[in-house]
Order: C-alpha cells, then sequence, then structure tokens
C-alpha cells in the first residue's frame, strides 16, 4: 500500500513538474524534486527511469549532486516565486498577519536562494556573474 502511495505522489509530481517546466508561472523544480523522492520510495526501476529522463537531468540533475545551480536558474526561479506571492500579497489586503508571514517565507526563499544554494560553474569553469 506504501509503496502505491509513493508510486502515485510520484506521478503527481513529474505530471506537475513536466507543465510547470513548460508554464513559466508554475515552479517545477519543487515538484521534480517530490517525484524524485517518491519514485526512490516506491520502485527502483522507476526511480533510474525518472533519473534518466532529460526533465530531469535539466532540472535536477546538478542540484542533487550537490554542484548547484546557474545564477540564470536561480534569478528564474526567484523571480517566478515573487511574482506568485506578490499576488497573493495582493490577494490578502484584508489579513495583515497574512501578509507578514508572506513576506517573511518570501525573504527567507531570496535568502535561501542566494546564500544556501551553490551557484554552478558554466561550462570554462568560471562562476556565473549574472546582475539581477
Amino acid at each position: 500500500m506504501k509503496r502505491v502511495f509513493w508510486m502515485a505522489l510520484g506521478m503527481i509530481g513529474l505530471v506537475l513538474g513536466a507543465i510547470g517546466a513548460v508554464i513559466p508561472l508554475l515552479p517545477a523544480f519543487p515538484f521534480l524534486l517530490l517525484a524524485a523522492v517518491s519514485f526512490g520510495k516506491s520502485s527502483k526501476r522507476l526511480h533510474a527511469w525518472f533519473t534518466g529522463t532529460k526533465l530531469y537531468k535539466n532540472n535536477l540533475h546538478d542540484f542533487v549532486q550537490g554542484r548547484g545551480m546557474t545564477w540564470k536558474t536561480k534569478i528564474r526561479i526567484m523571480c517566478i516565486v515573487t511574482l506568485t506571492m506578490a499576488f497573493g500579497f495582493v490577494m490578502m489586503g484584508a489579513v495583515p498577519v497574512g501578509r507578514i508571514i508572506l513576506a517573511g517565507v518570501w525573504v527567507f526563499h531570496v535568502l535561501y536562494f542566494c546564500f544556501k544554494v551553490k551557484t554552478k560553474k558554466n561550462e570554462d569553469g568560471a562562476a556565473i556573474q549574472e546582475a539581477i
């Protein structure tokens, strides 16, 4: 029963991650990470298939291997999250506590991506120096 649960959760993560890879407003990264973990807990064969896909290699492989993300990827993720949270912030006009919590989550997110997630080096070996 647990195996079926993890497999279903992995499929949901895979579908949402694939949609997120195409639609800019939906982030692909967390859903693909969910799929990788879920497939790892459900089936070795399914996990091996997923880690061999182009979707996994393009979006998750370097992060999972501990190599981090490029500045371009970090900025893209932070912009999408900022836009999404800004919409929620505007919609919570009558809920000041909700706005405070949302702002705190946003600040944590930006700080985490800037200082905790490693910055991957480009093919030439030099760190990418893109400005926001």
